[in-house]
């Protein structure tokens, strides 16, 4: 089994959709927990911990410098996240799996999205930074992407994330983005995006 640790929350029904939830840097398995539970309400969650650990700060895998990936581990790492998830799909055998990451977690989801595009159905991708060129992926046709971003975005280019979404559009998937006027913060109008977003999936308790 794929050693991470994780917070977990039960879904509200047998086969509830699965939500997989990343931090960004210097977070863990807390931050997105309770926020999970109010974008996709009667979901599985499961909150997974980054095991890499950047002088004291949690991520999910190396880097050199800001914006420059270790390529190598990202790919150990990738196969690594792709076999934990596939081990918690496997356990409820969920109506839908959705990744919902923030900065480096969003990275992270992008990056198993493109080596194994069958895990998920859905990404919510959060302030993402993909520095690389992704190789074509036939399997992203059709699938659900929401991209969220900051124009004012010191760590992340305006056109960085215009070309990670014309990557998305080029490989068929359903892509939306939505902008905010801010940085790298989380604002109050993309969760509104998010929530809108996930509602098609969202589970009708009586």
């Amino acid at each position: 089994m794929s050693q991470y640790q994780f917070r977990e929350g039960r879904g509200s029904q047998t086969g509830a959709p699965l939500l997989l939830l990343f931090h960004g840097t210097g977070g863990d398995e807390n931050q997105f927990f309770d926020l999970g539970a109010q974008l996709l309400p009667g979901a599985r969650r499961i909150a997974v911990r980054g095991d890499v650990s950047e002088h004291g700060a949690l991520r999910y895998f190396k880097r050199t410098g800001e914006g420059v990936y270790d390529m190598d581990d990202l790919a150990l790492r990738t196969a690594a996240m792709a076999r934990f998830v596939r081990e918690r799909i496997a356990e409820d055998k969920p109506s839908a799996v959705i990744g919902l990451g923030y900065s480096n977690g969003a990275n992270i989801l992008a990056s198993v999205m493109f080596a194994q595009p069958d895990v998920f159905d859905v990404g919510v991708l959060l302030h993402p930074l993909i520095p690389f060129a992704p190789a074509d992926q036939a399997g992203l046709k059709d699938k659900r992407v929401l991209i969220t971003a900051g124009r004012r975005d010191q760590m992340i280019p305006a056109e960085m994330t215009e070309r990670l979404q014309a990557y998305f559009t080029r490989q068929g998937s359903s892509i939306e983005t939505a902008w905010h006027a801010g940085g790298h913060d989380i604002r109050s109008e993309e969760l509104q995006a998010v929530l809108g977003f996930l509602k098609p999936y969202a589970v009708l308790t009586v």
